[in-house]
């Protein structure tokens, strides 16, 4: 017998617990020691179970005066032992180093079709089946097929004491509360293997951290610098804790994915579409290494469906971080105890908060539980990956940096819908409206939203980052500059952004919108049908991801896709005449944008080259190669803080990739001169530029205007600025100054403004930044009228004035 610390070994478990005969659970091995069975019993009727599969299951050769029975505080609720027995104590103290066997009764659900899945029928009834009540336990009792006694895998007292002498400091049990408490976490595990590890939540979380030395020392040190007791401080400290941590609950957790389902359901196909052999990679990746998923974030929704994936596939619920706005009742308290953990917005200046944060991090690190929050913090108003927050994962990173865990990885990850309720908010945000607060009306108006049927929901999982790959081996990892640290999170960041974008699928609601966004008038299905029919060539050319097979290339496929959005308000349409005809609704352009921004990174690499290749072909252009990737690195710059792109040489490969799709020698034809070039552009199917890149650019240019009229010597107030471009904005287009009325939204004016402060463009200044300012102006009106060209030639090509 290896002498192990009373723990149970690890299973996979690939869903729902399925039904099977009896296990008889074997008896602990003796090897001439005295054995003590320490009962984790919540009841009488449980004590009188366990009493009964020792007496039964007891080999011949071993006297019952041999096998001392202990009562120890139950783990559960209910009538069982509340203090500890004295009689451990004596145990522990006799010189015979007996073996201590933890023995529980694990209740079963009722099998149904061949699995034992709690049903949600199961819980709002009478309750968790697996932690029935007294009343319910006599029934229970008399049907053996409802309970299995869970035997933990014994060890020697000696081991024990050995192992807490060895935690010194890092704990302050006795050496009785310590045995129950590892006898606690034992049995867990070992009721694991009989239930699934969906089930494999932490025990004990607030105990352990504020016992822990690197945590009482860090509380001592905060308290000298502040000059206040070191009680006060840990008080302080427990209090946070207890505000930040989740705390799992079994019945909680099954009762939270049937709630899911009944959510999603109400608008969305009952199966959520994922690749499950991925799931089964990364459940893999789970037994060794503590995971993080990273999703973006596209609806109120998201969390949900990947909780429920998880969960219908076997996984324990991740650690999720939230904010304190979703803390209200009844929801909060209901997703607290299925694995959400609660942080504020901004905690900067309370260096007790952040210890807490620090140290709960560490935490989950070191036990292998998985992580889940948003790399973006919030939701997306405009449709696309947003810049992603880094304070949470920095805390990852450093908790890696400091050996916590010999690898961590970082699971990207990209949800998608066909169609989403909260656009409707998105959009009024987007023109200034104020976000709603988070409340139980709030929430009781979400679940009003999800009625209409919106299509299928779709999860993807990008290639997983693994930060000893990106960092090397935290033993490796010597201590580095704040700057140094900041870059390398950020970079890591970013990279897990472009691998989201990677994988994010392209819907067929997307394309269309995409298309429709492009015409300034009603259209016929046949009309979308030959626009679209080269972006879909694209598509499968590219090889991009795709919810489905595209079957926009027939009318059939477009009107069913046109007919689902007439049904949610996206777009109307006219039936009197002779044929059917489809526009966005009025006040409808941002809602479509926000469909056609979820894929318009795909496309912003050829933009970028079909910009680059008119500003080469210009008549004022001496070395046209050069000229070329001058310009290519300028929009680069331009669009920095609007997309994610690759470092500067694979963006370079990118881009050599996007234009060998349509000429392989494309570089010589550069120096033949503009009318090679042109030819060279002529070969792009689709032009892109102007569908992926004018309301942004055209954005822009409204923040740009007005910069220029802005008193370089006042100081910039963003509120006010923002309340001038939207009305700018507004101003621009009645007069068809701008040709996208999603250009008109306070969400991109933002992104436009992050650039300008990063060229210095907003703090007060004299002469010289005024000429800076009207030179950022006139960059983007060049930069505008060349997407103009572009759009010239997809209108002369589908006049068919050109091929």
């Amino acid at each position: 017998m290896p002498e192990e610390i009373l723990r149970g070994a690890e299973v996979s478990a690939e869903g729902p617990a399925r039904s099977s005969p009896p296990v008889q659970q074997p008896w602990p091995f003796v090897g001439g020691k005295r054995l003590a069975f320490l009962l984790d019993a919540a009841s009488s009727i449980e004590r009188r179970l366990l009493e009964q599969w020792i007496d039964s299951n007891r080999p011949e050769s071993i006297s019952p005066s041999s096998c001392e029975q202990i009562a120890i505080p139950s783990s559960r609720r209910g009538g069982g032992a509340t203090v500890v027995d004295r009689r451990l104590e004596a145990c522990l103290a006799v010189g015979d180093d007996p073996l201590l066997a933890p023995l529980r009764v694990a209740w079963l659900p009722h099998e149904k079709g061949g699995s034992r899945e709690v049903r949600f029928s199961d819980l709002v009834t009478l309750g968790d089946p697996r932690d029935p009540g007294l009343v319910r336990q006599r029934w229970l009792c008399r049907d053996p097929d409802r309970y299995r006694v869970v035997v933990a895998e014994p060890a020697p007292a000696s081991a024990l004491r050995g192992r807490w002498q060895q935690a010194g400091g890092d704990t302050t049990l006795s050496l009785p509360e310590f045995v129950v408490r590892q006898a606690h976490l034992a049995l867990e595990r070992a009721e694991r293997r009989l239930r699934g590890s969906r089930y494999k939540v932490p025990r004990f979380v607030h105990e352990e951290i504020l016992a822990r030395p690197a945590f009482r020392g860090a509380v001592a040190v905060l308290a000298r610098e502040r000059g206040v007791p070191e009680a006060a401080v840990a008080e302080e400290a427990a209090g946070d804790l207890r505000e930040i941590a989740a705390t799992h609950s079994p019945y909680v957790i099954d009762l939270t994915a049937n709630l899911i389902r009944l959510l999603y359901t109400r608008g969305y196909g009952e199966r959520l579409h994922y690749d499950r052999a991925q799931l089964r990679d990364i459940y893999a990746l789970t037994q060794r290494y503590p995971v993080v998923f990273l999703p973006s974030h596209k609806s109120n929704l998201d969390h949900l469906v990947l909780q429920y994936a998880l969960h219908e596939n076997g996984h324990p619920p991740n650690h999720t971080a939230g904010g304190t706005n979703m803390n209200f009742f009844p929801v909060g308290p209901l997703i607290r105890r299925s694995g959400l953990f609660f942080i504020r917005r901004t905690f900067k200046d309370d260096p007790v908060y952040k210890l807490v944060l620090r140290q709960y991090i560490d935490y989950l690190i070191e036990k292998r539980f998985s992580l889940e929050w948003y790399i973006e913090g919030g939701r997306s108003r405009s449709g696309k990956l947003l810049s992603p927050r880094l304070g949470l994962l920095a805390y990852v990173i450093d908790s890696f940096r400091r050996g916590r865990a010999e690898d961590v990885y970082l699971i990207p990850t990209a949800v998608a819908y066909d169609q989403i309720q909260d656009v409707g908010d998105y959009v009024a945000e987007s023109r200034g409206a104020a976000k709603q607060r988070e409340s139980l009306g709030w929430f009781l108006k979400v679940l009003r939203g999800i009625q209409n049927r919106l299509g299928n929901i779709y999860i993807r999982f990008g290639e997983p980052l693994s930060l000893a790959g990106a960092l090397g081996r935290a033993e490796s990892i010597g201590d580095s500059e704040a700057d140094e640290q900041s870059l390398t999170v950020a970079k890591i960041a970013f990279e897990v952004a472009v691998r989201i974008n990677r994988v994010t699928p392209i819907t067929p609601t997307s394309l269309v919108m995409l298309a429709m966004l492009g015409a300034d008038r009603a259209v016929t299905v046949d009309e979308t049908v030959i626009v679209l029919r080269n972006w879909v060539d694209y598509v499968r050319r590219r090889g991009l991801p795709t919810t489905e097979e595209l079957k926009l290339n027939a009318a059939d496929g477009v009107r069913a896709v046109l007919e689902t959005l007439v049904t949610s308000g996206v777009v109307t349409s006219f039936s009197k005449g002779p044929e059917p005809v489809y526009a966005i609704g009025e006040d409808q352009h941002l809602a479509a944008a926000y469909y056609r921004n979820s894929i318009v990174h795909f496309f912003v690499n050829s933009s970028i080259a079909e910009l680059s290749l008119l500003r080469a072909a210009e008549a004022d252009v001496a070395d046209r190669v050069g000229e070329f990737w001058d310009e290519v690195l300028r929009l680069r710059d331009l669009l920095k803080f609007e997309f994610f792109f690759a470092d500067k040489e694979r963006f370079r490969d990118e881009i050599r990739t996007e234009v060998k799709l349509n000429e392989r020698e494309w570089e010589a034809r550069l120096a033949d001169g503009p009318e090679a070039i042109h030819k060279l552009l002529h070969r792009f199917r689709p032009f892109t530029a102007h569908r992926a890149l004018r309301p942004f650019l055209e954005a822009y240019r409204i923040v740009g205007d007005e910069l220029e009229r802005l008193d370089s010597g006042a100081r910039f107030e963003e509120p006010a600025f923002l309340a001038r471009c939207l009305a700018r904005g507004e101003q621009y287009r009645l007069q068809r100054r701008t040709q996208s009325a999603e250009s008109v939204s306070s969400v991109l004016f933002v992104t436009a403004l992050q650039l300008a402060a990063n060229r210095g463009l907003l703090e007060p200044g004299g002469a010289q930044l005024t000429e800076r300012r009207v030179a950022f102006a006139a960059e983007l009106r060049q930069v505008i009228r060349r997407v103009e060209v572009v759009a010239a030639l997809a209108a002369s090509r589908r006049a068919r004035l050109i091929d």
